[in-house]
């Protein structure tokens, strides 16, 4: 475990598995379209001793937006909620490889805690190396994942909650909003580069969310999520995720701000990032979905067939 890396490999979780400072969240999460339901697969194949976050729950209730950073209090009664202390050391998985733990790992990160790491390979990678897996949920187990939803609309609701124990500190250089990206589509002042595949980032493509089309905010280049990992979903050396990056058109020495179509697949090019070396990109929370629902006088949208 290196604070400069941001995943663990399986070998080593396994050798600290059960120790009282490890906290291990399951953060599976599909599109609709995937037909998966993460939190039934939670309960049916786990990590020993992890709990289920759930992204959609865990997320603002002020927007329709899907799964949004949440107020620091929401997400510390969440925290709180399941036990994880400033304290701890969090590890965090999901159930393709790399694809939602990158988002809680962020969350974490813009929240104040730097003691947070992925999983490489995430579950699969656990399976592969024939390590043990939970099959069966014990209740304080699913009591945890609950309240920790309870606990983000009581804060919303303005109640009183359980007093938090665990201590946010928001770093605002992390997050983008509506209003930084218009600003810079203008000044350029940052590059923004976009982790939807190559389809749907040129508009030949359709988007998987129902009534959202395709393209891209003018000026974004385009590093499609899945050129981070291998075939086994482990984190590309520093040196290939360099040449993505790089091949992209992109200066790794000037500022990047990353983004996608909700504010998941672009933690996994911060992920990388990360790797090597550049610990402060943020990410346009509000991505694509929110860009394109706007009117396109105010915000328009590119494709590949210039329109």
């Amino acid at each position: 475990m290196a604070q400069d890396d941001p995943v663990v490999s399986a070998q080593w979780l396994q050798q600290h598995l059960g120790q009282p400072d490890i906290k291990i969240l399951d953060a599976s999460w599909y599109m609709p379209h995937e037909s998966r339901d993460a939190w039934q697969e939670y309960q049916v194949a786990h990590i020993p001793g992890a709990l289920y976050f759930d992204i959609d729950g865990i997320s603002d209730r002020t927007t329709h937006l899907p799964h949004m950073l949440p107020s620091e209090e929401a997400f510390a009664a969440a925290v709180s909620a399941l036990g994880i202390s400033n304290h701890d050391k969090v590890i965090v998985y999901d159930g393709k490889g790399f694809y939602s733990a990158p988002r809680v790992w962020w969350m974490f990160r813009i929240l104040g805690h730097d003691k947070v790491w992925v999983l490489d390979g995430g579950f699969p990678q656990w399976q592969a190396s024939g390590f043990n897996i939970g099959s069966s949920c014990l209740d304080d187990a699913v009591l945890k994942s609950r309240a920790a939803n309870s606990a983000v609309e009581t804060a919303y609701n303005g109640e009183l909650a359980n007093a938090a124990t665990f201590q946010t500190e928001f770093r605002h250089q992390l997050l983008w909003t509506l209003e930084k990206v218009k600003h810079n589509v203008a000044a350029k002042a940052h590059q923004v580069v976009d982790a939807r595949v190559k389809g749907r980032f040129d508009g030949v493509m359709p988007e998987p969310r129902e009534g959202v089309r395709s393209g891209h905010i003018p000026g974004t280049k385009c590093v499609p999520f899945p050129e981070m990992s291998d075939g086994a979903q482990t984190l590309l050396p520093a040196d290939e995720i360099s040449k993505k990056f790089e091949q992209a058109g992109i200066s790794l020495a000037d500022p990047i701000v990353l983004t996608c179509a909700s504010g998941v697949t672009a933690c996994i090019l911060a992920l990388g990032l990360y790797r090597i070396g550049k610990h402060d990109v943020p990410v346009y929370d509000g991505s694509w979905t929110e860009w394109e629902a706007l009117p396109d006088n105010d915000y328009p949208i590119v494709t590949s067939a210039g329109s």
